[in-house]
C-alpha cells in the first residue's frame, strides 16, 4: 500500500496536538506498554470478515499493535511517535497521514481500530473525518473506536508530560449523531470512568454501512439533503447516481458546481462549499419504503447537524421526508419551520420518476435554494 504523506496540514487535526506528541515522543513511550482492553479488540476481531489490512488509526508509539491481528497497518501525523512504533513493531507497515487524509483506496481495509485518537479531531471536523474513513472501509467492516465523553475542549497544561494537546469531548448522543451520520450501523456505545473525574472514555462498535456518508464541514453555503440513498448511490458512492436522476445536470446549469465537482461529493464540499446528507441514511430500493417514525428520526438528528455546523441554508430534495416529519402540508418553496439556526428549502425530488417538474424548474428551485430566503 503506497500513497503520499499527509501530515498535519488537514483541517480537522490541531497542528499543535501534532506538534506536542512530535516533541513528547520520548516521555509518552516512557509510560510503558498500556495496550487496549482484552475484551475490545476481541470483540473486533471476531467481527472481522475480510482478510484485507486493519488499520490502527492513531497508532502512535504503537502500543495496540502488538495485540491486533495481522493483516495490519498503522497510522499517525506524528513523524517522531511513528519513528517508536517502526522500530518496536518492524513487521507493521506504517503510514504518516491523518484522519480526515486517509491515503487509502475505497473499500481497502476490512476494519479499523481507533482508540483515543479522533479525541483530537474538533467537534465540526469529526462528520468528515468518519466519512473518510466509510470510504476507506469495506461493506460489513467493523470499527472499534474509544473516545471522551463529557462537554467541551480541555488543552493539556504545562504539568501534563505531553503539554499543548487539544481533547474534545463528546456527550454520547451527539456522538452517536455523528457516527450514523458518517454511514455506521448497528453502533453499540458502552461508559467507563476515566482519569478526569468529571468524564469518562465512550467505547463505540459499529460497522460500516451500505450507505453514503454525509460529506460536511463548518462554513457550508448550502446543504443539500435527500430523503435517503438508493442501493445504487450507495454502491457508487455518490448521491442521484442514477442514470435518470437530474440532480447533477440541474447543479451544475443552475450554476453551483463546475462539471469537474459534479458528481463527486468530495469536491463539491471543498471548493463549493455545497455538503451532502439525507434524511434517512438506510440505502433503499426505493424511497416509499421508509417508515414515518423513521423520517422524524432523520429530521431530528438533521436539525441537531445544523445546530453543529450552522451551514447558511440547507435545500431538501424530495417533498416526502418534510412532509412525513413536519407538515404533511407542505409545497416547495422555504419553510417557516428552521432547522436548528439553518433555513430550510423545500424542492421536489430530481428523480427521473418525476416527470411532472422540468428540468428548468429544478435549477430555478436549486438557485433559490442557494440565494438564501427573501429579506424581510
Amino acid at each position: 500500500m503506497t500513497a503520499p504523506e499527509a501530515g498535519s496540514d488537514v483541517p480537522s487535526l490541531d497542528p499543535e496536538t501534532v506538534a506536542a506528541y512530535d516533541a513528547g515522543a520520548d516521555a509518552y513511550a516512557a509510560r510503558g506498554v498500556i495496550t487496549a482492553g482484552a475484551d475490545r479488540v476481541a470483540a473486533l476481531q471476531a467481527r472481522r470478515a475480510s482478510t484485507a489490512p486493519l488499520l490502527d488509526l492513531g497508532c502512535g508509539t504503537g502500543n495496540d499493535l502488538g495485540v491486533l491481528a495481522r493483516p495490519l497497518v498503522g497510522l499517525d501525523p506524528s513523524a517522531a511517535m511513528l519513528a517508536r512504533a517502526a522500530a518496536a513493531h518492524p513487521d507493521v507497515p506504517l503510514v504518516r497521514a491523518a484522519a480526515g487524509a486517509l491515503p487509502i483506496r475505497p473499500g481497502g481495509l476490512g476494519g479499523a481500530w481507533a482508540s483515543k485518537s479522533l479525541q483530537h479531531v474538533g467537534a465540526p471536523h469529526l462528520p468528515l473525518a468518519l466519512a473518510d474513513l466509510h470510504r476507506a472501509l469495506a461493506v460489513g467492516a467493523p470499527v472499534g473506536l474509544r473516545m471522551f465523553g463529557g462537554e467541551g475542549v480541555r488543552v493539556s497544561d504545562a504539568g501534563n508530560d505531553l503539554p499543548g494537546r487539544r481533547f474534545t469531548f463528546w456527550p454520547s448522543d451527539a456522538l452517536v449523531d455523528v457516527i450514523v451520520g458518517a454511514g455506521f450501523v448497528d453502533v453499540e456505545l458502552a461508559t467507563s470512568p476515566m482519569e478526569w473525574g468529571d468524564a469518562t472514555y465512550l467505547d463505540v462498535a459499529a460497522t460500516r454501512g451500505r450507505t453514503l456518508p454525509d460529506t460536511v464541514a463548518p462554513g457550508m453555503r448550502l446543504l443539500v439533503c435527500g430523503l435517503n440513498p438508493s442501493l445504487h448511490a450507495a454502491d457508487a458512492g455518490v448521491g442521484y447516481a442514477g442514470p435518470g436522476n437530474r440532480f447533477w445536470p440541474a447543479l451544475v446549469e443552475a450554476g453551483l458546481c463546475g462539471e469537474r465537482s459534479a458528481r463527486d461529493p468530495w469536491r463539491l464540499l471543498a471548493q463549493e462549499g455545497i455538503g451532502m446528507t439525507d434524511v434517512v441514511k438506510r440505502a433503499t430500493p426505493r424511497a416509499a419504503e421508509l417508515t414515518t417514525a423513521e423520517h422524524r428520526a432523520g429530521l431530528a438528528r438533521l436539525e441537531r447537524l445544523c445546530t453543529l455546523l450552522a451551514p447558511e441554508a440547507i435545500v431538501l430534495v424530495g417533498l416526502g421526508g418534510w412532509r412525513a416529519a413536519v407538515d404533511r402540508r407542505a409545497r416547495a418553496g422555504w419553510q417557516p419551520r428552521r432547522l436548528g439556526p439553518t433555513p430550510a428549502y423545500l424542492m421536489p425530488s430530481t428523480s427521473g420518476l418525476n416527470a411532472g417538474t422540468s428540468r428548468a424548474e429544478l435549477v430555478a428551485h436549486l438557485r433559490r435554494a442557494a440565494a438564501g430566503p427573501p429579506t424581510a
